[in-house]
C-alpha cells in the first residue's frame, strides 16, 4: 500500500479490526519512510448487473437513482429512512441473486413496486402511475382496487393504508 503523504511503496500495518457495522476491515498503517499514519478500509466489492433501459441503452446500476425514486414516491409518507434502506438492500440482494450481468429496467421497476407495496400503499400507487404510464382514471382505479384492504372482521373497505379514516367533524 502506497503512502498517501510521500508515495513511498512500503507501509506497515499497525492495527487491524472489523468496522463497527461489520462490513469492512479497518487497518491502521504507518509509512516506513515518513512515519506518518493513515487508515485504510477493505470492503467486499459486489458488482450489480447493468440496467438495460427501454430504449436499449445500458447503464450501471445506480443506488442513488433507486433511493431518489423511492424517496419521491414516499414523499410526505410515514416511512422511516431505515425502512427505505432495508428496501434498497432487498432490491440489491435480489438483483445479485439473479446472477445476471444485465437486467431490464422493467425488472428493477417491478422490484421497486413490490417493495413499495409492502412499505406504503399510497407510495405504491404513486410509483405505479408513473412507472406504468397511466393514461386515464380507470388505470388508477384498477391499481387502487388491487391494493385495497378489507377488514376481516366486518368486510367494510379500508383505506389504502389498511385503516379506516376518521370522519372530519368540521364538515
Amino acid at each position: 500500500m502506497r503512502c498517501p503523504f510521500c508515495d513511498h511503496p512500503e507501509t506497515q500495518v499497525i492495527e487491524t479490526r472489523e468496522s463497527d457495522d461489520g462490513d469492512a476491515i479497518r487497518r491502521r498503517r504507518r509509512c516506513l519512510q515518513c512515519d506518518k499514519r493513515f487508515t485504510t478500509y477493505e470492503r467486499i466489492e459486489l458488482v450489480l448487473p447493468s440496467v438495460v433501459k427501454r430504449n436499449g441503452v445500458r447503464a450501471e446500476f445506480d443506488r442513488r437513482k433507486l433511493r431518489a425514486s423511492l424517496s419521491l414516491a414516499l414523499r410526505k409518507r410515514p416511512v422511516s429512512a431505515e425502512a427505505v434502506d432495508a428496501a434498497i438492500h432487498r432490491i440489491e440482494e435480489r438483483l445479485l441473486s439473479l446472477g445476471l450481468r444485465e437486467v431490464g429496467s422493467d425488472r428493477v421497476g417491478e422490484l421497486v413496486m413490490r417493495e413499495l407495496k409492502a412499505l406504503d400503499k399510497i407510495a405504491y400507487v404513486r410509483f405505479a402511475s408513473v412507472y406504468r404510464n397511466f393514461e386515464d382514471i380507470d388505470e388508477f382505479a384498477d391499481v387502487i382496487a388491487e391494493v385495497r384492504v378489507r377488514k376481516a372482521s366486518n368486510g367494510k373497505p379500508a383505506s389504502a393504508s389498511g385503516q379506516r379514516k376518521k370522519p372530519n367533524p368540521k364538515r
